[in-house]
């Protein structure tokens, strides 16, 4: 278990989430630092495969929490987000309260029908259950793969973390829970949600961020593979493709180079893995023979310069 104490400053924030192999820039750091002292959600759009997700995972190890996802999908609503009723067992206790012939069996079933005992809950009412020992991170992955009027369910929770329902009452965290909420932007996100958020776009990391993440993800990867890596995938996100490699890709990739037993980069390795690094086609096929081989020479001619 670590720390439960929230990071005291920027700085703290950024040596916390990095001894947990978390490599953050300090504009990230600031973010997660104002999120976890302000208490508001913190909204975390980008690429996918640039560490949004991960961020709450490592937040929930950092300070000792309850992770909570609830990852978003098309037709996500509130019966699958938030809670239900569990109409199967309120039948069966209907039957047997007929079935029993007594009155007052039936009159207080009548009461109990859509008490707490016959709720199923979701995500969000799990996050905010003012049962929690600790307040838990709850992620919601993806926003923007659920239809945009499941965002209207959530200005509830993201304002003043409670959920109001309508048989039982209003459901108010004792302690708000972390909220981080992902998007990979395939679709605008309503303004009235990030209003609620600190917004932050999280962008693919420069080169020594990037080697700092890979060296700490991969370990026992050669310093001359490492910096080759780095710099293949670096040059490959200036062109055009469908999907740019993200830092899970990266990540991905030397494993798999790894198992090959590479220790540099070749052309022959390079066509042989482009599927670990490329999820398009039309991506691989671009990047196949000549293309791939010209960008490698580009890697190894700077790396002979900065040599010098």
């Amino acid at each position: 278990m670590s720390d439960t104490a929230l990071p005291t400053s920027i700085d703290d924030t950024i040596a916390r989430l990095a001894a947990l192999d978390y490599v953050a820039d300090r504009q990230l750091a600031t973010g997660v630092y104002l999120a976890l002292k302000l208490q508001r959600p913190l909204f975390l759009e980008g690429e996918p495969g640039t560490g949004k997700t991960e961020i709450a995972r490592t937040l929930a190890t950092m300070l000792g929490r309850p992770l909570i996802r609830l990852q978003c999908y098309e037709g996500l609503d509130l019966a699958g987000a938030a809670y239900e009723w569990n109409y199967g067992r309120q039948m069966m206790e209907i039957r047997l309260a007929e079935a029993s012939g007594e009155k007052t069996n039936r009159d207080a079933l009548a009461n109990e029908l859509f008490s707490e005992r016959f709720l199923t809950k979701r995500a969000l009412l799990q996050a905010i259950d003012p049962a929690n020992p600790v307040p838990p991170v709850l992620l919601i992955d993806e926003l923007d793969r659920a239809d945009e009027p499941f965002e209207a369910f959530l200005l509830e929770v993201l304002a003043d973390y409670q959920i109001t329902i309508p048989e039982l009452g209003t459901v108010k965290a004792a302690q708000p829970p972390i909220v981080i909420l992902t998007s990979n932007r395939t679709r605008e996100i309503h303004d009235a949600v990030k209003r609620r958020c600190l917004y932050h776009w999280v962008d693919f990391p420069d080169a020594k961020r990037e080697l700092d993440i890979l060296q700490r993800r991969v370990p026992g990867i050669g310093p001359a593979l490492a910096a080759q890596i780095v710099a293949f995938v670096q040059k490959l996100r200036s062109i055009e493709l469908t999907k740019l490699p993200g830092i899970a890709e990266t990540i991905e990739w030397t494993r798999a180079l790894m198992e090959l037993d590479a220790m540099v980069l070749d052309p022959e390795v390079i066509q042989h893995t482009l599927g670990v690094l490329l999820k398009y086609q039309d991506d691989i096929a671009r990047m196949q023979g000549s293309e791939a081989a010209r960008l490698l020479d580009q890697v190894r001619e700077e790396a002979r310069v900065a040599g010098h």
